[in-house]
Order: C-alpha cells, then sequence, then structure tokens
C-alpha cells in the first residue's frame, strides 16, 4: 500500500474579488453569512483582500486582476442550520439564488458573491445524513 499524505482539515479557501473589494466582502462575509473577520498578517495586508473565520476553515478574499476574474464552477460549499432561512436572507439582500435538483437526499442552492465566486449552500442535517450512508457504503465496501 502507499503511503499517503494525512490531511487533517482544509485550512482555508481562497476566493478573489477586484481592487478595492474589500468593503463589499465585508458586507457579504462579514454581516450577511456572519464570518467573523481576521487580521491578516502584516507582511500580506499591503495586497489587499479581507479575511475570515469560518466554523471550520478560514475564507480568504484576495484581490486579483479583475480582467482575470472568470466565472466558472468552482465554489466553496457551507452547511448551514436552516437552508430555507439562509435563502430568504441572501434574496432579501438583493442576493439571487440559483436552484439546483438536490444531490441524493442533499438540499441546496447556490449563489454569487459580489465578485462573482460561486458559493453553494446545503443543510447540515441533510449533509450529515449523506455523509452517514457513504460512510456505511464505504465499510461494506472494504
Amino acid at each position: 500500500m502507499a503511503v499517503t499524505v494525512r490531511i487533517e482539515r482544509v485550512h482555508h479557501v481562497h476566493l478573489t474579488g477586484p481592487p478595492g473589494c474589500e468593503a463589499q466582502a465585508r458586507w457579504f462575509y462579514g454581516e450577511l453569512l456572519g464570518l467573523r473577520e481576521l487580521p491578516k498578517p502584516p507582511e500580506l495586508a499591503e495586497r489587499g483582500g479581507v479575511w475570515f473565520l469560518a466554523p471550520n476553515c478560514e475564507v480568504h478574499v484576495g484581490v486579483e486582476d479583475p480582467k482575470l476574474l472568470v466565472r466558472s464552477r468552482r465554489h466553496v460549499c457551507f452547511e448551514v442550520d436552516d437552508l430555507d432561512e439562509a435563502r430568504v436572507i441572501l434574496l432579501s439582500n438583493g442576493i439571487a439564488v440559483q436552484e439546483l435538483p438536490p444531490q441524493p437526499g442533499v438540499r441546496r442552492f447556490f449563489c454569487r458573491d459580489p465578485f462573482g465566486n460561486q458559493i453553494e449552500f446545503v443543510s447540515s442535517e441533510d449533509a450529515a445524513r449523506r455523509a452517514e450512508a457513504l460512510g456505511q457504503a464505504a465499510s461494506l465496501a472494504e
């Protein structure tokens, strides 16, 4: 058997916005999603952007040339305790949501942050049930 890297957790995800995006990032990730802002190390602060702390990893919003900001399917996914409430909060703040068919047993929807980064929201209850089912399936396969 091959020696493998042992990943303990995801440390951070890095999303991008155009120069001057910090105020909008603080509104979307800080005020709307409720993430706590983290101080950037002084040697990185001059680059711009803003960092946040999610329950299980950091979310870094960095600055990138707007010509390089391409819409894609790349995304970060947040588990939320109340998917319907999350949808209502986003919609009431002018954030469009995209409804997609659920993955087997997992209700979800997507939105875009103010810079075009795709954000997925799933029900933590559904995600836990799915993880349990996948774990059981993996045990049976062994």
